[in-house]
């Protein structure tokens, strides 16, 4: 099959789902609250129980990652995010405001175009039908083209579900034959109403352009700030845990360490004992042309991988068992590729002198490729803690907890997504974690509260434009005017 029969079908498909989604959602968007909750929860336990052979399927399609990390991570999209909304009411009356005499009623969206990544496919699969559904939309999935199969088979197993228990056909779907194309009519098409685009900047200013509504989230460049009031076993700890789970393939993975320079040399070597290696100078530049092109994009060879892999690819050896590669950095920008966002296992290191030194070098690696999306901070002085939350332009500041399921919300008390959105600063429509209340519109209805003004109620003077006749007459005077002129 040529590429211009796979674009072909690709775009059919598109439209065929589209459409039988679109028939299914007018369908669905009359259920009740109790069939919703219904669906949902079977969706949730066929996800759970397949978690596991998930986990590996996405592993082994994409390369990237730990099958036992994915694994956590489709449990989390099933079980927490469940857990998150199941009480969530998204139909019918949701309150109501006796004083002001309003009543918010839930409306659904209609038919959302969900693409997700190749880093977390699976997951954010699970994630995005259980909270499209629970809000009563149809969704259509639009898998990276290397996790294309995984994200059709865990479609397909959520699908089976719902369908069982009361969905109707078509309601849940994902393209099996990806294309750019296909992609593309699918965000385009007349009965999406909304796109929810998880993945890369190309991917979320493609969904921003379709002129559809869009909730489309990025890249992070998430810095981890370590003060001299720190617990700093656990720092290390969770530091060198949360960027070697799944290889660093979550968004909110830490990316660089700022040490408050009297406790750095300490940091350094409590991580060096939870498997961190610290390269010279040689290797940290083998590993800058590694992970990088000459443009500043990331060689997608290295996504996702462990440590040794890394070293091995980039020609040096490190001792067995090293979960991280840690590089010593000076710069913030361009000119230091290493201190981009690294979807892979090596972690920026800079020391800075206090925490208002700190908090400027975590600005820096923000601005430059993270901005709005999150940053951790272990340090038990509030008056630190505080000033990084009212200072930093990023949505999520996740304090003494490991970035990648702090920010997502499985150890922190945010919501459980996904998506993370990074606000206007970062191009999104949100800075908050993307769940179901996102995906319904709320009508109000409205009683009287006071009479109109008066003036309201009474006619006023109409004012008019000349008529046909006052228009020939002034014309008529004008003529004789001119006319004795010329006499």
């Amino acid at each position: 099959m040529s590429d211009f029969d796979k674009d072909l079908r690709s775009i059919q498909e598109a439209r065929d789902l589209s459409t039988s989604a679109f028939n299914a959602w007018q369908k669905w968007s009359t259920a009740s609250q109790e069939q919703v909750d219904q669906v949902c929860a079977a969706m949730s336990a066929a996800a759970l129980n397949a978690s596991e052979s998930l986990g590996r399927q996405a592993h082994l399609e994409t390369g990237y990652g730990v099958p036992e990390h994915k694994r956590l991570k489709n449990i989390f999209a099933a079980k927490n995010v469940w857990e998150s909304i199941k009480d969530l009411k998204t139909v019918g009356i949701l309150d109501h405001d006796p004083e002001k005499k309003v009543y918010n009623i839930a409306w659904p969206v209609g038919v959302i175009a969900a693409l997700t990544p190749s880093t977390n496919p699976t997951s954010t699969v699970m994630y995005k039908i259980l909270i499209a559904v629970k809000a009563r939309n149809g969704i259509v999935i639009a898998p990276h083209p290397s996790a294309a199969k995984c994200c059709y088979e865990t479609a397909q197993i959520m699908a089976q579900a719902a369908e069982a228990h009361g969905a109707p056909p078509g309601l849940i779907s994902c393209i099996k034959n990806i294309s750019l194309q296909g992609t593309q009519e699918l965000m385009r098409h007349k009965y999406v109403a909304l796109i929810l685009a998880t993945g890369g900047t190309p991917m979320v200013r493609a969904a921003h352009s379709t002129g559809k509504p869009a909730f489309g989230v990025g890249p992070g460049n998430v810095p981890v700030y370590v003060d001299r009031s720190a617990d700093l076993a656990k720092a290390a700890r969770y530091i060198v845990a949360s960027k070697a789970f799944d290889c660093s393939t979550i968004c909110a993975t830490e990316q660089a360490v700022v040490a408050d320079r009297p406790i750095a040399g300490q940091l350094a070597s409590l991580m060096q004992k939870e498997g961190a290696y610290f390269t010279n100078s040689q290797e940290s530049d083998l590993l800058r042309k590694l992970l990088f092109h000459p443009d500043g994009s990331m060689n997608t060879a290295t996504v996702g991988k462990p440590a040794e892999y890394l070293a091995g690819m980039a020609g040096f050896e490190i001792p067995r068992g090293t979960r991280i590669l840690v590089t010593r950095l000076t710069k913030t920008g361009k000119e230091e590729p290493l201190s981009r966002e690294k979807l892979t296992t090596v972690l920026g290191w800079y020391e800075e002198e206090g925490w208002e030194a700190g908090c400027e070098r975590c600005i820096e690696l923000i601005q430059f490729g993270g901005r709005g999306h999150s940053l951790i901070i272990h340090a038990t002085d509030q008056k630190v803690i505080m000033a990084f939350g009212l200072e930093k332009p990023v949505f999520r500041i996740a304090v003494n907890t490991m970035g990648t399921l702090g920010a997502i919300g499985l150890t922190t008390g945010v919501k459980p997504s996904m998506t993370l959105g990074a606000g206007g600063v970062g191009g999104s429509i949100t800075g908050d974690n993307i769940s179901a209340h996102h995906l319904i519109n709320v009508k109000r209805l409205a009683y009287e509260l006071s009479a109109p003004p008066a003036e309201a109620l009474v006619p006023g003077k109409i004012i008019t434009g000349p008529t046909a006749q006052e228009i020939e007459k002034v014309v008529q005077t004008v003529v004789e005017e001119i006319l004795n002129i010329r006499q």
